[in-house]
Order: C-alpha cells, then structure tokens, then sequence
C-alpha cells in the first residue's frame, strides 16, 4: 500500500510528490499521469513563478538548474487605454525587488520547471506512470481503493487530485465549486521583438481585457491576451500575417517589430473554486481546487503555495504519528489555503470585470484609483509583497525557504 498517490504529473502534482519524498523519504509516494510520456516537453508556455515560490525550488534543489531560463522580472507597468489610443499613459509601475537582488518574480518556460521537477522525483526514486488515471475511488478507515484506467487497482492512505480545473476526481468526491464563464479565452504565444525589454513587464487594461506582455530571456516576450471568445478563435485560426498585425496594434512599437515564435492557443477563462479542498482520504491541490483568471498571473503560484501547505501537512502529521490520510489531519491544510484562495478568486473577478469594458465613468473612476496607489509607497509596498508571496509568521516553512 502506498502512503500517497498523486493523479496529476504536471508542476503542482510533481512538486507535492518531490516536497513530500525529499523532507519524508520513507513515505511511499507515486505519481500517476495521463498523458503519454514526454507530452509536456510539447508545452510551449512560460509561467511567472514569485519570490516564494522560487524559495521553495530552491529548497528542492532545483533552482540552479532552472535560473538560466529564468527572466528575472526588473519592473512592472499598469496601463488602461483603447486600442487605438495613439499614446497609453502609465497609470502605476511597481519596481521588481523584494529585497536586494531578489525579484517579486521571474519569468519561465514551462517545459524549464517540469524537466527539473521530474529530474528532483528521478533521483528521489519516485515513479511516474504515464498513460494511466484513476477513474474512481473508495475511501475507507484506513485506506482508499483507487482504480485506474488500466483496470488495475491502488490502496493508498491519501489520494491527491492534481487533476486541473475540470478535476474528475473531484466531482467523484463529491465536492461542489463555485463556478462561472467570463465569455473570454486567453490566447497564449511567445513573441521575438527588435529591441530589448530590460525585464519590463506590461499589462494594458484593453476593453476586451488584459493584455500582458511578460519578459523572457533573450529579445522575447510571452502573451497573455485576453478577448472575447469568438474574437479569440478568429485571432488564434488567423494566418500569421494577420494574427502578427493585431498583435502589434495591441502590443506597440517600443520594443520594435515582433515576430511569432511557435504557435499561439487559446484556453476558455472562468472562475473555478472548489467549496472544500479536503475529503476522507483525500485532497485536492492546483486548478483542481482552483481555477481563477490570468489577471493577476498568480494562478500556478497559488498551486505551488498548495504544495507547500500540503506537505508540511503530510510530513508533520507522519511524523506526531498521525495517519495522514485523516480528515482531521488533512482540514490544516484547508484551513491554510482555503481563505487564500478564496480571496485571490475575488480579487482576480472584480479586477477583470471592472477593467474589461470601456464605460466612460468606470475608466475615469479606475484610472484615478490606479493613480492613487501609485502615488502611496506603503501600499505599493504591501500589494509587491503579496504579489511575491509574503507569507509572515505562521505560513508554509518551503515558501520562506526552509526545509521542512
């Protein structure tokens, strides 16, 4: 029997698996996968990983290998104007340090995060077994019986769902979400451009949505592009001519003339909340819990902070004696991440709703407040904070950089 099974090998998934395995090594932990093997290495995406949770990389011993993609992020600038606006004031700028030489956050290529992940889960000697799911689950006192797509079965103590926002592991729990569509999909594609960013990050509040336009190494910058899902579709099955001309009406000419690099994909945006992050034998962790918009482009941060939480909780009940797959055990780590999350759900909704339209009285409203909170240091300095992951007394020991 194993101590914990993980349904999901993507970042979240891996990284509980390794959090857990590397402060805990006599626990029993594997991996189970979906897709085929070396289906991520397809992934042509980049994430903003924060301050905290570069921390907790650092603590897997997997940072190094990681930095040299790593795009540390010197600066980020607010603007909110039309498409056709000839000049796009700046409204707030936040400079990128946490303290000195640490960026609030970097900017990396997924396919990065994942091979040092699964190289960290080789060396600990987890397995990954691709092309496998579960496709249900029994929980009892003092196991819970998975089964899995190849007609086997797996008793395990806790069931972990890294499964994403649609998480069929979920709804076999039982466990109810708040859940709505934004009538929006975020189209997602890596750019080359002319001049250097110098590590800027943009996002222009546009009036079908955020456009952000986020630093990587080298003269390149990731998109994400908020629009209404049907323009989206036109944009994303556009020849590259076209997709590149409306590309460069949004983006500008600073940083010179962009080319696309690789392909361009549009995902379908909403607001997924899970009503319970916990059950008898089993958690849920990542989209699986929480699925929120882009806005704010903390969605895979808010994973690895469930990580954190998640295996602090395992490895300190394992190690009282507990029996970690207990639901009283498991509802510390809910109580730790549920308002977090919960509060980055509703943040990341008003902000997308006020900004994502072009009402006269709500631009003039939201551009004064944008101006106010650039003009007050101390609350520029409280949101970069959050925005790193901050966690003060009493949060997770692996987002401050501490071994469990």
């Amino acid at each position: 029997m194993l101590d914990m099974l993980v349904a999901g090998g993507g970042y979240v998934g891996l990284a509980i698996a390794v959090a857990v395995k590397q402060a805990a090594p006599h626990l029993q932990v594997e991996v189970i996968e979906a897709a085929p093997a070396g289906a991520w290495e397809k992934d042509e995406r980049a994430s903003a990983i924060i301050a905290a949770a570069a921390r907790m990389l650092e603590v897997f011993g997997i940072w190094k290998e990681i930095e040299p993609d790593a795009q540390p992020i010197a600066r980020m600038i607010v603007t909110d104007s039309r498409t056709s606006d000839p000049v796009r004031p700046v409204f707030l700028t936040f400079d990128g340090e946490v303290e000195e030489g640490k960026p609030f956050a970097h900017m990396i290529p997924n396919v990065s995060i994942v091979r040092a992940l699964r190289g960290a889960a080789e060396r600990l000697g987890i397995p990954i077994r691709h092309g496998l799911s579960a496709t249900g689950f029994q929980s009892e006192s003092t196991r819970c019986t998975v089964s899995l797509s190849d007609g086997s079965t797996q008793e395990t103590r806790l069931l972990v769902a890294c499964d994403g926002v649609r998480s069929r592991l979920r709804d076999m729990a039982g466990i109810r979400t708040v859940k709505w569509d934004y009538g929006q999909s975020g189209i997602v594609a890596t750019v080359a451009h002319e001049r250097p960013h110098e590590g800027v990050a943009e996002e222009h509040f546009l009036p079908s949505g955020p456009f952000a336009i986020l630093p990587l190494t080298g003269n390149r910058a990731s998109l994400v592009w908020t629009e209404r899902t049907s323009e989206a579709e036109r944009l994303v099955a556009s020849d590259d001519l076209v997709f590149e001309e409306e590309l460069q009406r949004r983006f500008g000419h600073k940083l010179g003339e962009l080319r696309l690099v690789g392909g361009r994909r549009a995902f379908p945006l909403g607001l997924t909340l899970a009503r319970a992050f916990v059950a008898p034998r089993f958690a849920l962790a990542g989209d699986a819990a929480h699925g929120i918009h882009p806005i704010s482009g903390q969605g895979l941060n808010l994973g690895f902070k469930d990580v954190a939480a998640l295996a602090e909780t395992v490895v300190e009940g394992d190690r009282l004696g507990l029996d970690i797959g207990a639901l009283n055990v498991l509802e510390r780590y809910q109580s730790w991440r549920r308002f977090d999350t919960f509060r980055m759900g509703v943040t990341t909704d008003v902000l997308n709703r006020l900004f994502s339209n072009d009402i006269t009285p709500i631009r003039i409203a939201r551009d004064f407040g944008l101006g106010i909170v650039d003009r007050l240091p101390g609350l520029k300095t409280y949101f970069i904070d959050q925005a790193a992951g901050k966690t003060g007394e009493g949060g997770p020991r692996l987002l401050a950089g501490e071994a469990i």
